[in-house]
């Protein structure tokens, strides 16, 4: 079993906990401090030791921050949380504030007193996070305070030791490029951007960069680790050398210099005193190493991690994988699917469907001899009105029945060597309500419309966003979440820098793997989301064009159900579209199916345009 079924979140753990670190901070001269949801690296998930702000509020979501004063305290989140984090944290402790809306370099502006003195952990928080915060410290006269060592981590009696689980290396047939010529690709982007060197912070782009895959953090193969990549070749590797076995210390020691983790800061201090020219990536190196630089007299080169693009634009091997990973991974969740139509309503909780959705992909693995590595994310299986909630993470407290008259939100994905996929299907129990079939179909559109898109190069996922949105809008509807997010190979199944939202600035490139995923929520009642991950396709002329446009492949293969569609809402080519994806779904992963199986196959995928 790949997820936890335990409580997600326990509210009584803020009263005591925020005392005591009030007491630390009373007692050191500081007026409030920072917690926030990231570790050093800045990665989605973090290791247990790393779960600072779950530890002291109770919130298990993905992101926020904590902001502790000596009478006041507050938690921010963004709308992904606005439900989960008033169920997981105390109400009568903490205030809940908009992360977007009101961040706490916004909120420090408007509320922080003069003089104040504000702590936080410079390994935490990014440059340009700190830039925020200074300035609003500064524009109040209120004091920024590096803290030396984390005060939680004082405070926090049984922490949990690092994680030092076995590197694996990513094999070239997967991973499409030897790491020696990616590294040395990484090396003429330092030298490019005027570095002598790059630091490396995110545990996605040393994998990427040294082929090599861990799993010191859930459901992201990830080896926890920095990097300083040189301009001259001359690259290092901080990592603790428990995780390698001698193969893997071979392989690594013909690419780079290996060295333990507390060698990091001692060595980016010796190339600032020799006055290296050090890029750091602004967005997402911790703010403790511009410090280090500047002490020690180096320059810093602000700079994005040069292995960010190059990993987000998959090659060739790498889409085939996701492809094979999918057509798996699909027949999987037909499995599923199938059985849950023969479950009567009422019968089952959504922790079944979880456990009985993993078994399917397990043994779809095994079938195949592709194993299934882990789930990609922890399973949002939401009945009803936990549906509603946009990213509900079931507990042995929370589940619910699939009881009559109600919709099931099912958002999965998984971790296979070959790719990283992530799907959501949303289905009726019993008979939907004729407003549930409306908005079904209203969201589908909009997953349509991602599908047929056509733009031209140099499109941002913040210009197509909308595309998604019509018909909802048309309709006075909307959901508060992006339609899309990068994926990785084998990677983070949320990778950036690519995605389709109002804020994806990034351009949308040849090979960039995305999800499209446009939803709805009724509060209290339920959720509608569907997901499909595309990848962007090459751009090629159009008859009569005059310029080359890219569309997208997608690679998810599952059906939609046509107990939630509303034919007469859609246009002819949007049910041409369903019927051919529907060919195609059953074209591809029939064959890995039978019996009763590939009948339910047959009849989900019937044509349905006249």
């Amino acid at each position: 079993m790949f997820q936890s079924f335990d409580s997600a979140g326990d509210p009584s753990v803020g009263k005591p906990r925020v005392a005591k670190l009030r007491e630390w901070l009373a007692a050191n001269g500081l007026d409030g401090f920072l917690v926030p949801r990231a570790d050093e690296h800045q990665g989605e998930y973090v290791p247990a030791r790393a779960a600072r702000l779950r530890w002291l509020t109770g919130f298990s979501g993905s992101a926020g921050i904590a902001l502790i004063l000596a009478k006041r305290a507050f938690v921010f989140v963004d709308g992904r949380y606005t439900l989960q984090v008033r169920a997981e944290v105390d109400l009568d402790i903490f205030s809940i504030e908009s992360l977007v809306d009101n961040p706490p370099p916004v909120w420090i502006r408007s509320n922080l007193a003069k003089g104040t003195r504000l702590g936080f952990d410079p390994w935490l928080h990014t440059v340009s996070e700190v830039k925020a915060l200074q300035a609003s410290a500064d524009k109040i006269g209120a004091e920024l305070v590096a803290a030396e060592k984390n005060p939680v981590d004082i405070i926090w009696d049984d922490q949990p030791e690092p994680p030092v689980s076995p590197v694996e290396i990513h094999p070239i047939a997967f991973a499409g490029e030897l790491a020696k010529d990616k590294l040395a690709r990484l090396a003429a982007a330092i030298a490019k951007d005027g570095a002598t060197h790059a630091v490396l912070t995110d545990p996605s782009s040393i994998a990427w960069a040294f082929n090599i895959r861990g799993n010191d953090v859930p459901h992201t193969p990830l080896a926890l680790g920095f990097a300083i990549l040189a301009a001259d070749g001359r690259h290092q590797l901080f990592m603790d050398s428990r995780k390698f076995s001698r193969e893997v210390a071979a392989y690594l020691t013909q690419l780079t210099g290996l060295a333990e983790p507390d060698a990091f800061e001692p060595a980016i201090a010796t190339l600032a005193t020799g006055g290296a020219k050090i890029a750091l990536d602004p967005i997402l190196a911790a703010d403790k190493l511009r410090m280090l630089v500047e002490e020690n007299g180096g320059t810093i080169i602000a700079a994005t991690d040069p292995a960010r693009i190059p990993r987000a634009t998959k090659n060739r091997a790498e889409i085939e994988g996701s492809r094979a990973a999918h057509r798996r991974d699909g027949a999987a969740v037909a499995k599923l699917l199938c059985w849950l139509d023969r479950q009567k309503p009422g019968s089952l909780d959504e922790i079944a469907a979880v456990t009985k959705l993993e078994e399917c992909r397990r043994l779809t693995g095994e079938e195949t001899q592709m194993p299934l590595r882990d789930v990609s994310f922890d399973t949002i299986s939401g009945a009803g009105p936990n549906g509603a909630i946009m990213h509900y993470r079931v507990s042995r407290a929370t589940s619910r029945k699939l009881a009559e008259g109600e919709l099931f939100l099912l958002d999965s994905g998984a971790q296979y060597q070959d790719g990283t996929t992530d799907i959501t299907r949303t289905v009726p129990v019993g008979q939907p309500t004729e407003e549930m079939r409306e908005r079904y179909t209203l969201v589908l559109k909009g997953l349509i419309g991602i599908s047929t898109l056509r733009f031209p190069a140099g499109t941002r996922g913040s210009e197509i966003d909308a595309v998604a949105r019509m018909a909802l809008w048309q309709r006075g509807l909307d959901y508060a979440h992006g339609t899309g997010h990068g994926v990785g190979s084998y990677l983070a199944v949320h990778e950036g820098p690519q995605r389709i939202a109002r804020t994806g600035t990034e351009k949308l490139l040849e090979g960039m793997m995305l999800s499209n995923e446009p939803g709805y929520y009724k509060e209290g009642h339920y959720g509608i989301r569907l997901e499909n991950l595309i990848v962007v396709d090459p751009a090629e002329s159009l008859p009569g064009g005059d310029i080359a446009m890219h569309g997208f492949e997608t690679l998810t293969l599952a059906p939609f159900d046509s107990r939630l569609l509303r034919p007469d809402l859609m246009t002819r080519d949007e049910l041409l579209w369903l019927d051919a994806y529907h060919a195609r779904v059953l074209e591809e992963i029939g064959p890995m199916l039978d019996g009763e199986v590939l009948a339910w196959l047959e009849k989900a995928t019937a044509p349905l345009a006249t």
